[in-house]
């Protein structure tokens, strides 16, 4: 059969589209697939023309191809229409003399080329980041982490959308306006400040898309390392004064001072809880020449009891740090403190210190490979060392001495040593015993 070619993209010609008629000759849901074929051509501005193909067509919808074309029934593993012959059934039959296009728009509605609706997503996108491109320019320490967060792809995952994003970067935006390390405002708890910035108490819930932008530009605001974990974000936001969870975030201290609780707390020898809350909203104003850090209770404990008020000042993070550990420690090195850390000779022990280390810089305190060696030479057989292998960065042959002697070395097991190393000492040098 001849057909009339088809232009690319025929259109209106003056003459009006039959449109009962077009309905029941193209409407059938079993020429669906033959229309939105045809549509996804238009959507992509290609020529209306050459075969359009089914696999595995049903019998209705072969026997619905057969009967628009007026052909015979014909076998095989699939179904061929090409356009052009559609376009002469509408031609002929007057149901649509403009042509295929604007009978597939009458059946379907405006089909939008594909290449215009990216030009309008990225007009949309662009629109959406404008609230966080006013932000940078209002915060220049914002400017970077704003346009970082145009290319990383974060927003289009957390959001979807753009009207989704608009809304979600213009409250980031007016939520870090009103951080509380602000000047303007005083620190404050997490849903106090949610519901003061966003209307909203739980806005800024663990694992929300706000939360997640707001710590993202808390990080870059404060300089608080990357990280994760609810102490990580603990400590992300008591950096910016917005206390979560504050009263059981806690570390414990002997003999630091900068507070009249501290101060009173050292004069009495005596170790002291310090709560993230306290040392946001109060925080020691004076910072020791040295500070000795352990990984066990014991050890600070055993240092109380032995020297007192006498002993060096002394901090305990008790396992992974805290937030409050980790914001004391910070603004203790911040403040000029040197920090010498001490933890348990295992797999467990060198993360630990890992993790502080990429927090602050510490110093080892018999925590290196010789004071492995040596401790590992008098303990027991009966302690193997087990878990998962790791790295030590202050110290590269620590982690292979681990694995060579598989000896596990807990802190309590050198508490002798630490001690002597926390003896209270003479103007000349050498160990004072009035204190112990």
């Amino acid at each position: 059969m001849a057909v009339t070619p088809v232009p690319e993209h025929d259109g209106p010609l003056g003459h009006d589209i039959d449109r009962d008629r077009l309905r029941r000759l193209l409407g059938d849901p079993e020429l669906g697939w033959l229309i939105e074929r045809i549509r996804l051509r238009m959507e992509r501005e290609k020529p209306l023309t050459g075969p359009v193909s089914l696999s595995a067509p049903t019998d209705a919808q072969r026997a619905a191809a057969e009967r628009l074309l007026g052909r015979l029934p014909r076998a095989g593993r699939s179904l061929t229409v090409r356009p052009e012959a559609v376009y002469a059934v509408l031609r002929r039959s007057a149901i649509s003399p403009a042509g295929l296009a604007p009978a597939v728009t009458e059946l379907t509605g405006t089909v939008t080329p594909l290449s215009e609706r990216r030009r309008q997503e990225t007009r949309a996108w662009d629109a959406a980041y404008a609230p966080l491109d006013t932000l940078g320019r209002q915060q220049p320490e914002l400017a970077h982490w704003a346009a970082q967060l145009r290319k990383d792809g974060l927003v289009r995952r957390l959001a979807r959308t753009p009207d989704a994003a608009r809304t979600l970067l213009a409250e980031t935006a007016q939520a870090l306006r009103a951080l509380p390390a602000h000047p303007a405002h005083p620190p404050t708890l997490l849903p106090v400040f949610a519901t003061r910035a966003l209307g909203r108490a739980h806005a800024l819930d663990d694992g929300t898309p706000h939360a997640t932008l707001v710590l993202s530009g808390i990080r870059a605001l404060t300089g608080c390392p990357d990280g994760t974990g609810a102490e990580w974000r603990r400590a992300a936001w008591a950096s910016a004064g917005v206390l979560k969870d504050a009263q059981s975030s806690t570390v414990l201290t002997l003999n630091l001072r900068g507070t009249p609780a501290l101060d009173h707390m050292a004069e009495e020898g005596e170790p002291a809880v310090v709560t993230l809350r306290q040392l946001t909203l109060a925080p020691p104003r004076t910072a020791p020449a040295a500070v000795y850090i352990c990984e066990n209770p014991a050890v600070l404990a055993t240092a109380a009891d032995t020297y007192g008020s006498a002993c060096p000042p002394l901090v305990c993070i008790q396992g992974q740090p805290s937030a409050a550990a980790l914001t004391l420690l910070g603004r203790l090195h911040d403040n000029g403190s040197s920090l010498h850390y001490h933890g348990d000779f295992d797999w467990g022990g060198l993360r630990i210190a890992t993790t502080l280390l990429d927090r602050v810089p510490w110093q080892p305190w018999r925590y290196t490979t010789v004071h492995y060696h040596s401790a590992a030479a008098n303990t027991p057989a009966t302690a193997p060392l087990t878990d998962t292998p790791t790295t030590a960065p202050w110290d590269p042959d620590l982690a292979p001495a681990l694995t060579e002697l598989g000896v596990r070395v807990e802190e309590e097991t050198v508490l002798a040593d630490l001690l002597a190393d926390l003896a209270p000492r003479a103007p000349d040098g050498r160990v004072s015993h009035s204190a112990m």
